[in-house]
């Protein structure tokens, strides 16, 4: 099996651009311009998702591990290392504390059943 990147434009769209005999900066200006495009209004539903029904804060660190979750495991992983010592040496605030139980929460939300 295959992994594709989401942002991958399909192939009919691929198909459209080559007959079109575009040169190869008008080309890649349209492709970089379309991946934009998908990315944005990625990034536009990762933060509605984030909005509705969370009680945590909705901030660039949480956008970007909402669209790269592959970095979600480590995250939470140092985050609840990180959460551990601070529990054990008493020494954290409430809002670190918080913001670390925040990416440990969303790396537990992105594992399949």
């Amino acid at each position: 099996m295959t992994e594709q990147h989401p942002i991958t434009p399909p192939p009919e769209l691929v198909q459209q651009w080559a007959s079109e005999n575009l040169s190869t900066p008008k080309l890649c200006n349209r492709a970089a311009q379309w991946g934009a495009d998908q990315e944005l209004a990625a990034c536009c539903e990762a933060l509605s998702d984030l909005q509705r029904g969370t009680s945590y804060p909705v901030t660039s660190e949480n956008l970007q591990a909402a669209r790269r979750p592959t970095r979600l495991k480590e995250q939470g992983i140092e985050s609840l290392d990180k959460a551990l010592t601070m529990w054990m040496t008493n020494e954290f605030n409430i809002e670190d504390f918080v913001a670390l139980g925040t990416k440990i929460r969303q790396a537990l939300e992105s594992l399949p059943e």
